[in-house]
């Protein structure tokens, strides 16, 4: 037999048949309301858009499209439009709590949409604050709500030049020293964020807190996590990270160019006495 000749409803209707003959299948059919005895693809068709049509009213149409933005969600791969999505599919699910008298579902949406957009105000935030500092603001305050505060007491030291960098610091307080180019940092500035980029993770410098202070930690991987999650705070953040880098070779630049011009001084000077 040729597979022209094959009808693809026969076959589902013999399949029909033969499952009809089981006791569970056969329960389920007459809570349908179908025949046993007559089942068909047509008839099941026909039934089960029947049903659809007699249960469809504005509640269930409400949770419909919320399910189509549910499942949009799972297609998004940013943070900032999965969240604003996830923000209507909660408020369609809300009304279909509301109107169908679903009290489980009214209240697990409701609770869940002040949190979402809690979330999306700090990630928007997160990018606006990281575009202001990309463009010469080179404040870290905009990564508080991320960060967790940590005390040191007058002699701590933060890491050492070398040892394997895992965070980076935001001082609040106190007044910490970076010992190999002895400089001091006030409160109000970053520390370790260039072992962020460093390929192998290291420490550039070894930093000591000369008085106690209290800073503001972040791991690398909650860092990492907000890097992909928007790649635009990303691209700003390695910017930023670029000019604070800049930064730190112009400051080494100044220090040689001074001492160079303490030595040509003290040289002429050694030179006139003779």
């Amino acid at each position: 037999m040729s597979s022209a000749n094959i009808d693809p409803a026969a076959i589902l209707n013999r399949a029909l048949e033969y499952a009809a003959q089981n006791l569970r299948v056969e329960k389920l059919l007459i809570q349908l309301g179908l025949d046993p005895a007559n089942i068909t693809y047509d008839v099941v068709f026909n039934r089960l858009v029947d049903i659809a049509l007699a249960n469809i009213n504005f509640a269930n149409m409400l949770a419909l499209v919320g399910a189509v933005f549910y499942v949009a969600t799972l297609m998004v791969r940013t943070i900032v439009p999965l969240r604003i999505i996830g923000i209507i599919s909660i408020v369609f699910f809300i009304g279909y709590g509301a109107l169908a008298g679903a009290v489980a579902t009214f209240f697990l949406y409701l609770l869940s949409l002040p949190i979402n957009i809690i979330r999306l105000r700090q990630m928007l935030n997160l990018v606006k604050k990281a575009r202001l500092s990309a463009q010469g603001d080179l404040s870290m305050d905009w990564l508080r709500p991320f960060m967790t505060p940590r005390k040191y007491k007058a002699g701590d030291v933060l890491f050492h030049k070398g040892d394997v960098a895992k965070e980076m610091f935001y001082t609040i307080s106190g007044t910490f020293l970076v010992k190999e180019i002895g400089v001091e940092l006030p409160p109000g500035r970053i520390m370790g964020e260039l072992g962020f980029i460093d390929p192998k993770n290291r420490r550039t410098q070894t930093v000591e807190s000369l008085e106690n202070g209290e800073v503001l930690t972040i791991t690398y991987d909650r860092l990492l996590e907000l890097y992909f999650q928007n790649p635009e705070f990303g691209y700003y953040f390695l910017r930023l990270t670029t000019e604070r880098l800049m930064q730190n070779i112009a400051r080494l630049e100044e220090n040689v160019a001074e001492n160079r011009a303490k030595l040509l001084a003290f040289e002429s000077a050694a030179k006139r006495s003779n």
